[in-house]
């Protein structure tokens, strides 16, 4: 007798959000108004949900399963597994129509197949899973007859065998986020089935407010029992919390995958199950990723396919026009482009599942504190035959980086020495193709927006780079604590949170002008762009700031209208900081900006020079310093 084993459920999200619903359910009719599609009318509503695999469906409705947590991401599974034989099974109570339906890679609806039931009873429906190459999705709608009827449940299953059937170590890295972390750690203790694949959770603390001291945490660490071990080590940023789980899931016999998972987010827990199976059928073993939403806008989806460019060595969205992407406005029928199959180069590691087996082959995280280590990984695996897949249908929340800049604070260190790092280790092109010339136009945006801060931390960043690999572990302790200590000596870094504070305060200045003129427009191009350049380069280079703009700043912006092509045509601007929290004081510095521009001429042409050199020394030491020896030297540290 052939053994049908579920590789998705039909869930719903139980906690009352209306947000939510368009990730689990789709309404009943859309209808094109312009280029936009739109609601004609609505028959699903959050008190339908009325269990965790449970809907009701009002008499005569019609409600689509077609959405990003509950349609079935056909494709990925043909690229990827094994799978061959799928199987759909549809629990209701009541009188209705089940009808399933399939998508094309150019998101082109087809009908499938339907059944009508009665009472309880189960619709079933054995689908082929051989015509998905290039993209397409299975799901299935469900239309009420003359009296409301209720989904029960719904589930994909399959016939064909695991490659890989073992057990998953989940890795939560956090600091100071411990009542994120609790919240995550109960979601996942109520959850039976995603506890029966879990052999361990490793969450590594690295902050001074202790998770183990969080309400709430005795009583979700007792229903866990064994199953969790917290590891409290110094603050190695997320790859050295990363980099512990990983270690300590290779001493795991029973754990075949690792699951990286981030300290502030939400999850839904059939993310894990879902990963956990796709992990596998896996014909080989596969990185296996989830996408990200907005944990602030929880329908809009942030991330679904990162790559990296190769010439100037850069990640970016497979999708960019089309991300961050809002289900409310637009559910999976509507959205195209989201029915191809998107390869990716990496995965974040706020949801990131490793088979042991690249661990073992290819090492630890790259000892990098955090950017680029999670892009580097999923690179150098694929170098070894391993890919890396971002599977639809698994997710979480987090909150989004729209509202940080972390060019400008301390992280722009991080930001220019990985980049550089991983592209020594990855890169086909001589001298890092484009990178080294898009590196001197981050100096220079820097210079002309006055930010002075980041390029002496980029700048620390490139000359640590050509120090060699040795570095690497030698500085992740204490790197963060001297980037942060130097920030003091910026007048830009000093954060005014209230008007009190500003400049003016003492003197009976109410207010400085906002220059009309600098919302929302675009930046030039082309030819306008390079005279542009010039023309700010020689300003800065050649002109002293008006003493009157060095004592008060000289304009106020807006965050969205400080731009890179607005900001360098004043001597100082107060400025709004990312968050929103206070403003920050930009002023001009013409020693400042002609030490700093000789300065990156001069990193940048070495870089140039022994690139070669460097490349060879970074590629022979990488298996020395991601191996777990070398790391556990760091964390006993």
């Amino acid at each position: 007798m052939t053994e049908w084993t579920t590789i998705q459920n039909v869930v719903f999200s139980t906690d009352n959000d209306p947000d939510v619903l368009p990730l689990y359910a789709d309404p009943e009719t859309w209808a094109k108004f312009g280029d936009r599609p739109v609601r004609v009318s609505e028959r699903s509503h959050i008190d339908e949900i009325v269990g965790r695999t449970s809907m009701r469906i009002d008499a005569g409705a019609r409600v689509s399963f077609a959405s990003y947590f509950n349609a079935f991401p056909a494709s990925y599974w043909q690229h990827y597994t094994n799978v061959s034989r799928l199987r759909l099974l549809v629990d209701m109570r009541g009188a209705c129509t089940v009808l399933v339906y399939r998508s094309n890679a150019q998101g082109i609806a087809q009908h499938v197949e339907s059944q009508s039931l009665d009472g309880d009873a189960t619709a079933t429906f054995d689908l082929p899973l051989a015509t998905f190459g290039d993209g397409g999705w299975y799901w299935f709608d469900v239309i009420a007859h003359s009296e409301s009827a209720t989904l029960l449940g719904g589930r994909w299953e399959t016939a064909d065998p695991e490659i890989t059937p073992g057990l998953v170590s989940l890795g939560i890295t956090t600091f100071n986020k411990p009542d994120y972390c609790v919240e995550t750690l109960d979601t996942i203790a109520s959850d039976p089935g995603v506890v029966d694949v879990i052999d361990r959770i490793f969450l590594v603390d690295q902050g001074t407010q202790k998770v183990a001291d969080q309400d709430g945490y005795p009583e979700v660490a007792e229903k866990l029992g064994e199953r969790l071990r917290i590891i409290t080590q110094n603050n190695l940023g997320g790859s050295g919390g990363f980099a512990r789980s990983m270690a300590e899931t290779l001493d795991r016999p029973d754990s075949d995958f690792v699951l990286l998972v981030d300290d502030d987010v939400k999850i839904e827990p059939e993310s894990i199950l879902r990963a956990v199976h796709f992990a596998r059928h896996s014909r080989r073993p596969t990185i296996v990723g989830g996408h990200m939403f907005d944990l602030l806008d929880r329908p809009v989806l942030h991330a679904f396919a990162e790559v990296v460019d190769p010439e100037p060595f850069i990640w970016k969205a497979t999708v960019k026009e089309d991300v961050p992407h809002d289900f409310r406005v637009s559910n999976l029928r509507q959205t195209r482009w989201m029915h191809s199959r998107m390869d990716s180069d990496y995965n974040g590691w706020w949801f990131c599942l490793i088979p042991t087996k690249v661990i073992r082959e290819i090492g630890l995280a790259l000892p990098v504190f955090i950017k680029w280590d999670d892009a580097e990984y999923s690179l150098r695996a694929r170098e070894h035959g391993f890919p890396t897949v971002s599977l639809p249908g698994a997710a979480l929340w987090h909150v989004s980086w729209l509202d940080k800049d972390d060019t400008i604070d301390w992280q722009a260190y991080y930001h220019a020495r990985n980049r550089f790092v991983a592209a020594l280790l990855h890169s086909d092109y001589p001298r890092g193709g484009k990178l080294l010339r898009d590196s001197r136009r981050w100096d220079l945006k820097h210079l002309l927006g006055m930010q002075y801060y980041p390029i002496t931390l980029r700048h620390m960043a490139l000359n640590d780079v050509l120090r060699g690999p040795a570095h690497l572990h030698e500085t992740m302790p204490t790197k963060l604590g001297e980037l942060r200590s130097l920030a003091g000596e910026f007048r830009e870094k000093r954060v005014f949170k209230t008007d009190g504070e500003l400049p003016h305060a003492n003197r009976g200045k109410q207010f400085y002008p906002v220059p009309s003129g600098t919302q929302q427009s675009k930046g030039p191009t082309g030819l306008p762009l390079i005279l542009y350049t010039a023309r700010m380069l020689a300003r800065h280079w050649l002109t002293k700031p008006a003493p009157a703009n060095v004592e008060n700043p000289e304009v106020e912006l807006a965050k969205r209208d400080a731009t890179w092509f607005r900001t360098p045509g004043f001597d100082s601007a107060l400025v709004t900081t990312a968050d929103g929290s206070g403003k920050s004081w930009f002023a001009r510095d013409r020693g400042e900006f002609r030490r700093m521009l000789r300065q990156s001429n001069r990193l940048h042409r070495r870089l140039g020079r022994e690139w070669a050199t460097l490349a060879k020394e970074y590629r022979e030491a990488l298996p020395e310093y991601t191996s777990v020896q070398e790391w556990r030297k760091t964390f006993e540290r």
